[in-house]
């Protein structure tokens, strides 16, 4: 069977009037296609290598062990966002987005992709299919709450549950990295502690009403971070401002509008655009850095340790996951996010800018063996979206009518490099125009869509106000309510490793 681009055609057709899980925003632009030879794998792992990596020719374990480069990468590419914010974003796409055939170097036919998660901000990267149909993921003693484990040798130190070395979680790919796979298991703490409160309010309702409620306020809490904490801090202020309202209706009533429906419109039900799941949504690329401090209490202040190291055998000293957590690679979350014992002018550590310039440590990935072009990451990515037939940044500049940003000859009108190319002229601390309003549309319409989201269930509901949150607690490093806030949720030590 041939497996050309006709047959992607079934899934995500141009037609405006095809709705299904996968779909695009702009059907009627024609595809970019790579410099030269048309789809050439060797002109976009030029384009990765030459054009996309932030030290040329460095391997990260050098990077990592040499401070005056850590310095100048600092000066040279960090941001304003704290970096929990990186893999924030990674966990939020693992709850929106499922695709198993991810991997180009599986030579899967990328024409066969099926979005199996729902598109919706519901948490089932950790809840999954419920206690009854997936009862692996639960504690076994007590089906309201979530499975966790501990880090061999140190029952002062939870992990995610694990079967041999792999973690059993709604999703796999929220054991990709250290801080990612933490971020997942804070996320399981915080829903048990939600389920002891319940209980506490209501000793005499069922397991099963006390699991729905932990879950329908963490969920909305989740909702509510990514809307008003997270999509802020990446996106054009303009463009967020408008693209999700709480208005007046002629009655007096309240309800959230999604003003970007030009854009990002559907049906029955929201459908994922591969203009956002395939090049918008991948500027989190970008903010990863080539090394992080961990912890103080297991690695030590000052030591940086590479992401991904695929340089060596072995196992490498580095953050990768898929593989059981170590004390020393423990999170430290006052070092990755802005919390009350944070160290001002050292900590919270910063995501790089959003930019075309990429960690060096995300062109030595580890899925393949050393030299192979898919251990790039910039490479997979171009590939990705050819392989998807996108449009050229220009093309979707004019039709959204928003200002065109002038690339210079050697660079690539791909849809994804655009994007960072005019984040990276608007500073590098926010997307620019056409990501914006791709991701704000996106996540708009998303919540809007969703029929059991607190925006259309509950316009007006605050966290504050609800019941099984504490307002002055769990929102102590921001009353507006931030990532920070599912930390101290989950009891987590914020200035060290393990429970507080």
């Amino acid at each position: 069977m041939a497996h050309g681009s006709r047959h992607f055609d079934i899934l995500a057709p141009r037609s405006a009037f095809y709705h299904g899980p996968f779909g695009r925003l702009c059907p009627d632009l024609d595809p970019w296609h790579a410099p030269g030879v048309s789809d050439s794998d060797a002109a976009l792992l030029d384009i990765a290598n030459n054009l996309m990596i932030e030290l040329p020719g460095e391997l990260p374990a050098d990077i990592a062990a040499d401070q005056a480069k850590i310095d100048q990468l600092e000066a040279d590419f960090g941001s304003s966002i704290p970096a929990g914010y990186t893999y924030f974003g990674q966990f939020v796409d693992h709850d929106i987005t499922f695709d198993p055939a991810s991997s180009l170097m599986r030579k899967n036919d990328p024409n066969g992709l099926i979005n199996f998660r729902t598109p919706r901000l519901d948490l089932d990267n950790i809840y999954g299919a419920g206690p009854d149909d997936q009862p692996y993921l639960y504690d076994p003693t007590d089906k309201a709450k979530l499975a966790i484990g501990e880090i061999e040798g140190r029952p002062d130190l939870p992990d995610l549950p694990r079967f041999r070395g792999r973690a059993l979680i709604g999703d796999m790919r929220n054991d990709e990295n250290s801080m990612v796979s933490q971020l997942q298991l804070a996320f399981l703490l915080a829903h048990n502690a939600l389920v002891d409160r319940a209980r506490a309010a209501d000793p005499g309702a069922a397991t099963g009403e006390v699991f729905e409620r932990a879950r329908k306020t963490l969920r909305w809490l989740y909702q509510h971070i990514v809307w008003n904490d997270f999509i802020p801090r990446i996106a054009v202020d303009e463009v967020y401002k408008c693209a999700l309202k709480l208005e007046k209706t002629c009655d007096g009533r309240k309800l959230w509008k999604c003003q970007l429906d030009d854009i990002y419109s559907w049906k029955h039900q929201p459908f994922m655009p591969v203009e956002f799941s395939v090049a918008a949504y991948r500027f989190g690329h970008s903010m990863v850095r080539n090394g992080y401090q961990t912890n103080h209490p297991e690695r030590g202040f000052g030591v940086n340790v590479p992401i991904f190291d695929n340089t060596g055998g072995g196992d490498p000293d580095d953050l990768r996951g898929f593989r059981p957590m170590k004390p020393e690679n423990c999170i430290q979350w006052d070092w990755f996010l802005q919390m009350t014992s944070s160290a001002p002018g050292i900590f919270p550590q910063m995501a790089r800018k959003i930019d075309t310039k990429l960690s060096n440590a995300l062109a030595f990935l580890f899925e393949g063996t050393p030299g192979d072009p898919g251990n790039v990451l910039a490479f997979r990515n171009l590939k990705r979206g050819v392989s998807f037939d996108l449009p050229s940044g220009t093309s979707v500049a004019r039709k959204f009518c928003v200002p065109e940003i002038s690339l210079r000859p050697e660079e690539p009108d791909a849809l994804w490099y655009y994007i960072l190319r005019e984040a990276q002229g608007n500073g590098g601390n926010t997307l620019g125009r056409v990501g914006s309003v791709i991701v704000c549309s996106v996540f708009a319409g998303l919540l809007k869509g969703d029929p059991r989201s607190w925006v259309s269930l509950d316009p007006c509901w605050s966290p504050s106000d609800d019941p099984l949150l504490k307002d002055g607690e769990d929102n102590v490093d921001d009353a507006a309510w931030t990532l920070a806030s599912i930390i101290r949720i989950a009891g987590i030590k914020a200035d060290g490793v393990g429970l507080a």
